[in-house]
């Protein structure tokens, strides 16, 4: 997906900025990339590969050259490697994102015809950063421009601006990823995460609503443009993508995972009875206290994850090499695993790849049972505005490859919607088709009604298109 962090101060931003975007690290595995201002240096500016190590072992040693800096922004990012720094009749500015657009082709061609030109490229097709960038130069100033980039994109997009006086801050229009504001004395920050807040001593100041843009300095904040009053912020955030400290919307990603996993031991009832309940690491295992005190069976740890110097298991390109590393990550606890009956609790089931393999794994080991729960619903659409998985196709999916055998490859929405039905009996079969082909003993899934109330918030303001396909 993404992540996001900027801050400016009276005083030197350079920690603060360094951690701040480290703290952002988990939403992202390929590119992190810095840039600063000050007045004796101007803008300055490096990115790095984090394919093969981690974002503080590849910046730490060079944060000498941005000494002095009183103001700057960060990015750890799935796609392209940002922030750029751009010159134009708006003056010279920095700019990083979190987006996902969808006709970045036709924007990138109408640009072309406008005799413009792009100067980035990533993985041989136009810079998306560099794309929004053009667009916001179109206008007369930023918040003319950043309403252009609202006006033209099709997914999603929210972005940090770094001027020689500011940073402009703008939410996506539909609210679809968080931007939060902290301060502290003499200092301001933004960030796609609150877990970057406390340790650097910053408090909440103020969540940017959906395609909101402020401005914040040394000495306070500014609104450029209001909120708009609809909002769809993606779900999946409290699911899995969020680290368990951060909140959105004034709702704590931990306890929402403690009040899913509640909900999902309710559901069971008696309906099975297993000797432990564990989750899956890392995002499962909150999950997995939630329906473990609810249902009064232990929560214990069959497997460990080995993580000293195993990168986590999505960061290769290649599904193969992702899925040794998956397996090599997981050690077990043989007492805890032996002749025992476990209910195991993943965040999702994308692919369902890794959870055979996991489950594969606790047979080996001597397990009697494995029960599945994952956290959320069937996932039927793939996301059309944020990068959370690099499928290529639905037919990744194995919910869609399931569907696909049992109805062909060209299903109407009207079917899909029958399969996305809890009470149906398309949706039961599927359930059985997936629990057969990955060898669980039980599978139940996180029913949507039962997720949003997990959440919290008013189900309006909450995306969940992959899950219903309704936008």
């Amino acid at each position: 997906m993404g992540g996001i962090f900027g801050t400016i101060s009276k005083k030197s931003c350079v920690a603060d900025l360094f951690y701040g975007t480290d703290y952002n690290s988990h939403l992202g595995t390929r590119r992190g990339g810095l840039a600063t201002y000050s007045s004796e240096k101007g803008f300055v500016r490096s990115i790095h590969n984090l394919e093969s190590s981690y974002f503080r072992t590849k910046f730490e040693p060079t944060l000498d050259k941005f000494e002095g800096a009183t103001s700057g922004i960060g990015v750890i990012s799935d796609t392209d490697a940002q922030p750029l720094i751009m010159n134009s009749h708006l003056g010279r500015f920095a700019i990083c994102t979190v987006a996902k657009i969808l006709n970045k082709d036709e924007l990138t061609q109408h640009l072309l015809d406008k005799n413009m030109h792009f100067a980035e490229m990533s993985s041989g097709s136009t810079n998306p950063t560099e794309l929004v960038a053009l667009l916001i130069i179109q206008g007369k100033n930023f918040r003319e421009g950043i309403e252009n980039v609202f006006h033209h994109i099709k997914g999603s997009c929210t972005m940090m601006i770094l001027t020689e006086d500011g940073i402009i801050c703008a939410r996506d229009s539909w609210g679809r990823t968080p931007l939060i504001i902290g301060k502290k004395e003499g200092a301001y920050a933004a960030s796609s995460e609150t877990t970057s807040f406390p340790n650097l001593d910053f408090e909440t100041a103020h969540e940017v609503g959906p395609g909101e843009i402020v401005k914040i300095t040394a000495e306070g904040m500014e609104q450029i443009r209001p909120a708009n009053k609809k909002m769809q912020v993606c779900s999946f955030l409290w699911v899995y993508y969020g680290y368990p400290t951060a909140s959105y919307e004034g709702v704590n990603v931990e306890e929402m995972r403690y009040r899913c996993g509640s909900m999902l031991a309710k559901r069971d009832g008696d309906s099975v009875h297993p000797d432990i309940v564990a989750g899956v690491p890392d995002s499962g295992i909150a999950h997995a206290i939630g329906y473990a005190n609810q249902s009064g069976v232990p929560f214990a740890r069959p497997f460990i994850k080995y993580t000293p110097t195993w990168p986590r298991s999505f960061m290769p390109t290649q599904q193969s090499q992702r899925n040794l590393i998956a397996r090599m990550k997981l050690i077990p606890v043989h007492r805890l695993i032996k002749d025992k009956s476990l209910l195991m609790i993943d965040d999702s089931i994308v692919r369902g790849t890794q959870l055979r393999e996991t489950t594969e794994f606790l047979y080996r080991n001597g397990a009697k049972e494995v029960h599945i729960r994952p956290a959320c619903p069937p996932l039927l659409y793939g996301c059309k505005y944020l990068n959370f998985s690099r499928s290529k196709s639905e037919m990744d999916l194995i919910t869609r490859r399931v569907i696909a055998k049992r109805e062909g490859e060209n299903v109407s929405d009207k079917v899909l919607a029958d399969y996305a039905d809890p009470n149906s009996t398309n949706y039961k079969e599927m359930l059985e088709e997936i629990r057969k082909e990955l060898n669980f003993t039980s599978l139940k899934f996180h029913r949507l009604d039962d997720l949003k109330a997990s959440i919290g918030i008013s189900p309006c303001k909450l995306c969940t298109y992959c899950w219903d396909g309704k936008e």
